[in-house]
C-alpha cells in the first residue's frame, strides 16, 4: 500500500498535520510516496480547505482506477474536506480494517479548442469584465435545445458544485449520488430564466450568440478568454474519486453541520 499526502503550504496547520502523519505512516510501515508518483497511489491525503482538494483533483485523476480520497479540514468551512484534524487517524484505522463509507464524486468534461479540462465543482461562463455587456448564450444538448440565455453568465454544476458557486446564485442542492448537470444562470435578464436539472447522459453544448467576451472558469481556478462563436461542449467522464467519510457520517448531516441547513434563523 502506498499513499500521497497533498496539503496547503500556505497554512501551518496543514504543515504540522502532513508532519504528525508522515511519523503516523511511518509507523504502519506504509510508505508515501511523492506526488509525481501519484499513479502508484493506492490513497491520497489531501490537508486543507476545499479549494484544496478542487485543485488536486486535477492530479488525482491521473490514476486509471478511482482512488480513495481522505480530505482532512484544516481550512473554513471544509464541505468536500470533512473529515476532522483529529479523527483522521481512527478514520484510517477503520479503512484498514475494511470499516469505512466511500463515496463516489463523477467529474465533467468539458472540450474546446481541441483541449479536454476535468471538472469537479463547476465551469463558469461570465462576462469578460464587470463593465462588460451581458452574455447571450446559446444552450444545447446533443437531442434539442434548452433556450437562449441572456445573463451574466451560466454556472455549469456537478451534483458535488451544487453547494458552492451554483447554491449563492440560486441553483439547487443536489444529492451527490445523482448523474445530472445543473445550469444556473447568473443575473439573468429574463427573470423566468429559472435553474434547472438536466439528465447527465446528455451533452450540454454552448455558444455565444453575438460578438461579445467571455471567460471560462474552471472549480474557481482555470481562466482563460471565451471566443466569438467558440463551441464548448461539456458531458459526464469516466473519471471519479472516491471519498473516505468518517463512520456515522451521512450527507443530511454535512448540510445541517456546515450549512447549518434547517436551523431557526431566530
Amino acid at each position: 500500500m502506498k499513499g500521497v499526502i497533498i496539503y496547503n503550504e500556505g497554512k501551518e496547520f496543514a504543515k504540522k498535520l502532513n508532519d504528525e502523519y508522515l511519523i503516523f505512516f511511518k509507523e504502519k510501515n506504509i510508505e508515501i510516496v511523492p506526488k509525481s508518483k501519484i499513479k502508484e497511489a493506492t490513497f491520497i491525503i489531501i490537508i486543507g480547505g476545499d479549494g484544496t482538494l478542487l485543485r488536486a483533483s486535477k492530479s488525482i485523476i491521473k490514476n486509471n482506477e478511482a482512488i480513495d480520497v481522505f480530505a482532512v479540514n484544516a481550512g473554513s468551512l471544509g464541505f468536500l474536506t470533512e473529515i476532522k484534524a483529529e479523527e483522521f487517524k481512527e478514520t484510517f484505522e477503520n479503512y484498514l480494517e475494511g470499516r469505512y463509507q466511500r463515496e463516489p464524486r463523477s467529474l465533467l468534461q468539458l472540450k474546446s479548442r481541441g483541449e479536454v479540462i476535468y471538472i469537479l465543482n463547476e465551469v463558469v461562463i461570465s462576462k469578460a469584465a464587470a463593465v462588460s455587456r451581458i452574455l447571450n448564450i446559446s444552450a444545447r444538448t446533443n437531442k434539442s435545445t434548452i433556450c437562449n440565455y441572456k445573463a451574466d453568465g451560466l454556472i455549469i454544476a456537478t451534483p458535488t458544485g451544487s453547494t458552492a458557486y451554483s447554491l449563492s446564485a440560486g441553483g439547487p442542492i443536489v444529492m451527490p449520488g445523482l448523474k445530472v448537470i445543473i445550469i444556473t444562470p447568473l443575473a439573468p435578464h429574463n427573470l423566468t430564466t429559472r435553474p434547472i436539472i438536466i439528465n447527465g447522459d446528455e451533452k450540454l453544448i454552448l455558444s455565444l450568440r453575438e460578438k461579445e467576451k467571455g471567460c471560462i472558469i474552471i472549480d474557481g481556478e482555470i481562466k482563460r478568454e471565451l471566443r466569438e462563436q467558440e463551441i464548448i461542449s461539456i458531458c459526464y467522464s469516466d473519471k471519479r474519486l472516491n471519498l473516505i467519510l468518517p463512520e456515522g457520517r451521512d450527507y443530511y448531516g454535512v448540510l445541517r453541520d456546515k450549512l447549518k441547513w434547517g436551523d431557526s434563523l431566530c
